[in-house]
């Protein structure tokens, strides 16, 4: 019998900080990957929130500046816990990559490239094309509930892998698509719907009575851009007075600030601009360190756009400006760090009541359905994309081992319903052996 509505417990607190931990140990394979564990996880298997509920906040966090994933855990730990639930799964989901990434720069510029954490993640990078290769079938199977949806899914696919559209351009025009749509065809476009009575319900649905904090307000909204303007200046203006506003580090604070506000389209449109004002402008990088610090982002839990770590610590390790060298690192990355993650809370605690107020408008759920349906090609652009560089990393190769990896646990998640933390450790458990006994 199916999980019914009295039977699903409100999560505590302390049970969402568990899962919000674990989760920024996880959260491998870029934002493809990490919207499909979180799929997984809080839809499927907790049913911490409806599918409804989960699309409707994954396509306002896919039209925002700044890394989705991590918005859209935001805006789950609000609906559950308010403000702190909300700052709790959005640290949360960076403070473990944060802290690995600082271990590896240290690492990487006291002995430069190790070669045996190409062999830790070997596995790793396999089993995450099987987590967004999933995702695209279980997100896909909601949303695509006809040939108009479908239609929308492969254009943007094809937009996106052939054609070399813009991110932005693609969702959009999905929306402009479903706003039209949804008055001309309306049994075509709205196919985001409320679940019905005989199925199963989740904490946050549609059918539950919205809390007082989901509701909008001048003053909720102006109190948040208050203490984020403050949260933002405070830190810049210690910076110019303790460091200097000559220094790496302020200059870091600076550029990062403006990299946040114009990462639309994910880490990959904006990280050419982070590389080439590392390298080109600000000289806090030599090329081939931008490189390796790519690769290190690669390999890691949490977003992609966490290679600001990476620079961050590198271009303040040689500039110490009175501090030894691994404290004005450790400073540089925390500084790279925190002005390009900051911006993500005020997006959403900003903006989330007002899109909640949203949910039931037809129109608007027409362009969401639209939205959603082209996030699919997105996410499956995302799939061809990785594997090719996990399977085909270099031209004419091809990577048995790691298809087979893969393919076991893409078939153990999707049809035997793994455990993600299982599939994660087992793929890199075994990428490990062959690097290190079969393939040394």
């Amino acid at each position: 019998m199916g999980m019914t509505n009295s039977t699903i417990k409100p999560p505590t607190f302390y049970e969402a900080f568990l899962f919000w931990l674990k989760l920024g140990f996880i959260s491998f394979g870029g934002p493809a990957g990490q919207i499909g564990i979180m799929h997984a996880e809080l839809v499927e298997r907790k049913r911490w929130i409806s599918e409804e509920r989960f699309l409707h906040a994954l396509n306002y966090c896919m039209i925002l500046p700044g890394p989705e994933a991590q918005q859209l855990a935001i805006y789950v730990g609000w609906l559950l816990h308010r403000t702190w639930g909300g700052i709790v799964a959005g640290t949360l989901f960076v403070i473990p990559s944060f802290f690995i990434l600082t271990g590896l720069s240290w690492t990487y510029v006291n002995f430069g490239s190790v070669p045996v954490i190409a062999a830790l993640f070997y596995g790793l990078k396999a089993a995450v094309v099987a987590i967004v290769a999933s995702a695209v079938i279980r997100i896909g199977k909601k949303a695509l509930k006809n040939q108009v949806m479908l239609f929308l899914a492969a254009t943007a696919f094809v937009g996106l892998y052939f054609l070399k559209i813009p991110f932005p351009v693609i969702i959009i025009s999905a929306g402009i698509i479903g706003l039209v749509g949804g008055k001309l065809w309306p049994e075509k476009f709205h196919v985001i719907k409320g679940e019905g009575a005989g199925k199963e319900k989740a904490v946050i649905s549609d059918h539950r009575p919205p809390s007082a904090h989901e509701a909008p307000s001048l003053y909720g909204t102006l109190r948040v851009v208050a203490v984020s303007l403050f949260l933002w200046m405070a830190p810049l203006v210690l910076l110019a007075l303790v460091a200097g506003t000559s220094s790496t580090l302020f200059q870091e604070g600076i550029f990062f600030s403006k990299a946040a506000m114009v990462t639309f389209g994910g880490a990959y449109s904006v990280l050419p601009y982070i590389a080439q004002a590392a390298v080109e402008k600000y000289h806090w990088l030599q090329p081939g360190q931008m490189i390796d610090g790519l690769g290190l982002g690669e390999t890691t839990p949490g977003p992609l756009i966490m290679v600001v770590t990476f620079v961050g610590y590198v271009g303040a390790w040689a500039k110490t400006a009175g501090l030894s060298a691994p404290v004005s690192a450790f400073l540089g990355g925390l500084t790279a760090t925190y002005f390009t993650f900051l911006p993500c809370f005020l997006w959403i605690f900003a903006g989330a009541p007002f899109i909640e107020r949203t949910r039931g408008n037809i129109g608007l759920t027409s362009a969401l359905s639209a939205i959603t349906a082209a996030v699919v090609g997105v996410v499956l652009n995302l799939t061809v994309y990785f594997g090719m560089q996990v399977f085909s990393p270099r031209p004419g190769f091809f990577d048995g081992t790691a298809f087979v990896i893969a393919a076991v646990a893409f078939i153990g998640f999707l049809k035997f319903k793994w455990n993600i933390l299982v599939v994660i450790l087992g793929s890199a458990f075994t990428g490990i052996c062959y690097k290190l006994f079969f393939f040394s």
